[in-house]
């Protein structure tokens, strides 16, 4: 079955209320030496300001 598709102005209030997200990927060293990776997702507009804040 298909879905239903919304036209009109339905449609473009739906579209707005969604957030767009970005994935955030920190690389940090740990003891032995070797590189780990921290994946979050974050709201895309605060994306540049959590890299700030999480770089080593």
């Amino acid at each position: 079955m298909a879905k239903k598709q919304v036209f009109g102005e339905d449609a473009k209030s739906l579209k707005g209320s969604h957030k767009r997200m970005a994935k955030v990927i920190i690389a940090t060293k740990n003891e032995s030496g070797k590189f780990s990776y921290k994946e979050t997702m974050v709201d895309q507009e605060s994306a540049a300001d959590f890299i700030q804040k999480n770089k080593s």
